[in-house]
């Protein structure tokens, strides 16, 4: 039988045999199906051809031809490939046009090429595309390369009562009706050549909102926003203003001299100048209710029915227009001094990337499986994170922040410079992350944004550390995949950023932005591969970087370092040892290492960056005095693990004095870790006094909260320790026992610090940067109620009730419900009850009490969560369902994988799933990682179910699930032995 892991190798991307110059393209739209006529202008290149082979997948072929050739032509449906023979050899670089007339059929589940989104009551049926990576093969024949980039030209005839036609690039032809009930559009994208996977379709109901954005120098282009009909104006405002400051941030703070100390505080004007022009123009402009050119710029606040030129389709002002010209007299002399500025200032920096386009848009889609999707000019986010919805929680808002800033960068690092295949999907992504994450910096501080990495790193269930050890890690640029989604995991979008990240320490900020410049110049406009990116920082640097890479980029998991140190008082030397351990068969990393010698006072004694390479290594300090303790892996300074024994008293000491904020959380980690595991090895012992006092003194600490963030206090499930790592009901009962010890001795304080902190996370005005203070404190303030919340006794239960029924904000209530529900409170299920009626009235606080309940510990939480998916609010064909759901439940692997009856709801709804997205299947999947370290009882049950999920899946139609269920059973090889001694050999694992 076959063996083969993966369905596609890198040796499956070769040269394309024909340049893509063009499509012109007509998209016929019907509710059940869309008529598709393509012209496809490609020129051969040195070698003649006499066939011609298009992707084409599920689609119904109607006519082929070609202007220069008699065709004949075969669908080879098995292979997803329109194989066209020409009559006449075409010769060596000749330019031909192949016609293909086709119809695509949208669906609900196959969330790729054109499906069904959420439709609005009333409303014709909403259809968008998503063709990452190849979905464009599923609503035209195609070379569906990332190599295939080309001009457009996109005709859109559907009925006349969307509110909305749209596709990339700007309009050619304004929207008019051709018949009664159908509307045509024309849209041409001929500024940036664009890859496939990049193409946007749409037609649906919205409401939309717009935004003038002016660059300092006066030139314009529009933002826009499409939201669901009736969305809240002033959400849709607030959304537009995150937007507006993200693109104006990317422009101001980044690009080649970002970095240049003598412009810095130009950058700092400039961006204070800007936020008081937007001030003044919003000033001068009706608010909602007193005119008719609204938020939309047409009439349509919350409507979608606009008048006159239809919202969504308009071309905007065009890049070069002086923004205010025509107000003559009646411009504000204020406005025209910040202006005149402005374009002063301008003139000397270098700014970051300029959006080429005359109208930059977002669109809410309901269903998906990514968060965001660039589209060059036509951004998809899901719905439930694309604006400030009443109920969004903080952690929603800022990904929110995070993938709009995101989504817009790819317009530079992703579509006008292109992967080469899906193997560089990681060089698309890990820039583009590494961008988003200086933007959050720059709202919420650079400890708080580099702690809340470290915690993704970390955490147990879902960080990266975890996928990377167990037997779903992939490299990443991995061996093979089965389906690009399959490279869509936190490899890509933490471990990538992390190499990139340490590209940085290693060359320094200065040179690694001007080696981005350099590569962006380099390859604007057509594609580049990973060495390309590594030759372009080499180029720029000086530094060596291609073995480094080499072994990031190509190796599974991580380093585990184990540091020693030594001080020498007569001649005042210290020396730090280092052995690290990686993969059998492997080679070591090399990484950059940060680390500090600290004094009693929290002082730097001194810091020092060494580039460490080999299995062992030495750093040398001289002249030093004796440190009180030592700060390692500052900043995270390296994509691994360090083990350093240190005292009790050293990482006491560091977690209160180290000026490092990732110093102290590790330290923190570190010192319950220890604390963890001595309650697990000694059964019935109690927490001690020292962490009792530590976290109280955490919690009590104001100025580290104001830096960190509640997030600072994160206790994980988790230990270090192989021997209790995949204990997971045991890790939750040790956690609760940690915090009740807290609550015990310090009930009245925490009460105060509840209140102190719900004071504090009162916001003071709108601004991100006050939603960022105001964040912080409420993180604060919910973990005093976690903590309170161990206690389980009726005046907690009446403190948590009030915050539930009183809360003003998502991010209180989901909290407080989730704490309600693990109580022992008497009318638990009567609030549970009420809350899922209320909840199912709006899509984004079903989603967030979903979650809650998948993830609930208490004693009904497998029943809980049966009972949610036999709801009629419940869809298994939307994503935000299966991930809420489903997928905290999966990661829930306490009730999961270690109760009878959460495994045998684990296998249904895996069975179930399959079929319906492969995607949000294969994540869940990922709750198996692990088995061999499990408990043995364990063994034989967790291997059944994914060994009856493998003999029904047809590896043909499912070939991810199918594909990683065998990665997942090879990498438990115990387990796998256990089960076969009860049940026989698994079929789908013998050679």
């Amino acid at each position: 039988m076959n063996n083969r892991l993966y369905k596609y190798y890198p040796e499956d991307f070769g040269e394309l045999k024909v340049d893509v110059l063009h499509m012109d393209l007509t998209f016929d739209i019907y509710d059940d199906r869309t008529n598709v006529k393509s012209i496809l202008r490609v020129r051969t290149k040195d070698e003649p051809i006499e066939k011609l082979e298009l992707n084409c997948r599920d689609l119904e072929i109607r006519a082929v031809s070609c202007f220069q050739s008699e065709v004949s032509y075969r669908y080879r449906k098995d292979d997803a490939i329109l194989e066209i023979s020409f009559r006449d050899l075409i010769p060596p670089n000749t330019e031909i046009a192949v016609i293909t007339d086709t119809v695509c059929r949208p669906t609900k589940n196959i969330l790729e090429g054109l499906y069904y989104d959420e439709t609005p009551a009333g409303a014709p049926p909403q259809q968008i595309t998503q063709c990452q990576q190849w979905g464009f093969q599923r609503i035209v024949p195609c070379i569906d390369d990332m190599t295939a980039k080309c001009t457009y030209r996109t005709t859109i005839i559907a009925d006349s009562r969307y509110t909305n036609l749209i596709t990339n690039g700007d309009v050619a032809v304004e929207r008019h009706t051709v018949k009664p009930g159908r509307d045509k559009i024309v849209y041409d994208n001929s500024v940036t050549p664009m890859a496939t996977y990049l193409f946007f379709l749409g037609v649906g109901t919205y409401a939309a909102f717009k935004r003038e954005f002016e660059y300092p120098d006066g030139s314009t282009f529009m933002l826009e926003l499409l939201v669901p009909p009736d969305s809240d104006a002033r959400a849709a405002e607030k959304a537009l203003d995150i937007l507006h400051d993200c693109v104006m941030w990317v422009y101001v703070f980044t690009g080649p001299e970002q970095y240049d100390e003598d412009r810095l505080a130009i950058r700092q004007l400039m961006w204070d100048l800007v936020r008081r022009r937007e001030k003044l123009k919003i000033e001068a402009k009706p608010r909602p209710g007193q005119g008719e050119d609204e938020l939309g710029g047409d009439g349509q606040v919350g409507k979608g029915e606009g008048k006159g030129e239809r919202a969504g389709e308009g071309q905007g002002q065009g890049q070069g227009k002086r923004a205010g010209e025509g107000e003559g007299e009646g411009e504000g002399q204020e406005l025209r001094k910040i202006r005149d500025e402005l374009a002063r200032l301008d003139r000397n920096i270098t700014p970051g990337y300029r959006y080429t386009g005359t109208v930059y848009r977002e669109i809410g889609m309901q269903n998906s499986d990514f968060g965001g999707m660039e589209n060059v000019g036509n951004t998809t986010i899901t719905t439930n994170r694309i604006m400030p919805f009443p109920q969004i929680t903080d952690p929603a808002f800022e990904y929110m922040i995070r993938v709009k800033v995101h989504e817009y960068y790819h317009n530079q690092n992703g579509s006008e410079v292109t992967g080469r295949s899906p193997f560089e999907i990681w060089l698309n992504e890990a820039v583009t992350v590494h961008i988003e994450e200086q933007y959050h910096a720059f709202l919420f501080g650079e400890d708080y944004q580099r702690l809340q990495r470290v915690l993704d790193l970390l955490a147990p269930a879902s960080g990266t550390f975890a996928l990377d050890s167990g037997a779903a890690s992939m490299p990443i640029i991995p061996d093979g995949f089965n389906d690009p989604n399959d490279l869509i995991t936190s490899v890509t979008y933490v471990k990538s950023p992390e190499y990139v990240r340490m590209v940085e320490s290693l060359t320094g900020k200065d040179t690694f932005v001007r080696g981005l410049d350099r590569y962006f110049k380099k390859f604007q406009h057509s594609n580049a591969s990973t060495q390309d990116w590594i030759e372009a920082m080499e180029e720029e640097s000086g530094v060596a970087l291609k073995e480094i890479s080499e072994t990031w980029l190509r190796q599974t998991k991580f380093p585990v370092v184990e540091v020693s140190a030594e001080y020498d008082k007569l001649t005042g030397k210290f020396t730090f040892f280092l052995k690290q351990h990686f993969p059998a068969g492997g080679k070591p990393w090399e990484f950059p290492f940060r680390a500090a010698l600290v004094d009693e006072s929290g002082k730097d004694i001194v810091e020092v960056l060494e580039r460490v390479s080999g299995e062992t290594a030495e750093i040398l300090i001289e002249n030093v005095g004796m440190p009180s303790f030592l700060s390692l892996n500052r900043g995270y300074s390296f994509y691994g693990k360090l083990v350093y024994r240190a005292s009790q008293e050293e990482l006491l000491m560091q977690v209160r004095k180290d000026s490092d904020i990732v110093g102290r959380f590790t330290a923190f980690y570190t010192f319950v870790d220890r604390e963890k595991l001595r309650l697990l090895r000694v059964p019935g012992s109690a927490p001690s006094e020292d962490f009792i006092e530590l976290y109280y003194r955490l919690l009590n600490d104001r100025q580290l909260l104001e830096r960190a963030g509640g997030q600072f206090l994160t206790i994980f499930e988790s230990v270090e320790d192989e021997e209790f790592a995949h204990h997971y009901q045991a890790l939750y009962d040790v956690k609760q026992k940690l915090l009740k010890a807290v609550a015990g001795k310090y009930r009245s304080s925490l009460i105060s610090a509840y209140n102190f902190f719900e004071n504090a996370s009162a916001p003071r005005d709108g601004s991100l940067e006050e939603t960022a203070r105001v964040i912080k404190s409420r993180q604060a303030k919910n973990i005093c109620l976690g903590v309170l919340a161990t206690l389980d006794a009726p005046d907690i239960h009446a403190l948590i009730k009030q915050q539930f029924e009183t809360a003003t904000c998502a991010t209180d209530r989901l909290s407080a419900f989730a704490a309600y529900l693990n109580s022992s409170a008497p009318d638990k299920i009567e609030v549970l009850r009420a809350w899922e009626a209320e909840s199912k009235k709006n899509l984004i606080a079903w989603e967030a009490f979903l979650s809650v309940i998948g993830s609930n510990s208490s004693v009904d939480a497998v029943e809980l969560v049966r009972e949610m998916e036999r709801s009629d609010a419940f869809r298994i064909e939307q994503t935000n369902d299966q991930r809420a759901l489903y997928g905290s439940f999966a990661r829930n692997r306490k009730k999961s994988l270690e109760t009878e009856e959460g495994r045998a709801l684990f296998a249904e709804v895996l069975r179930k799933l399959a079929p319906v997205n492969e995607y949000t299947t294969v994540n869940l999947l990922n709750a198996f990682a692990n088995i061999d370290q499990m408990e043995i009882k364990y063994h034989t049950p967790l291997v059944k179910i994914l060994a009856d999920l493998l003999a029904e899946l047809d590896p043909q139609k499912y070939p991810s699930v199918y594909n990683r269920i065998r990665k997942l059973l090879l990498g438990a090889p115990a387990a796998v032995e256990a089960y076969g001694i009860v049940h026989g050999k698994i079929p789908a694992l013998q050679t």
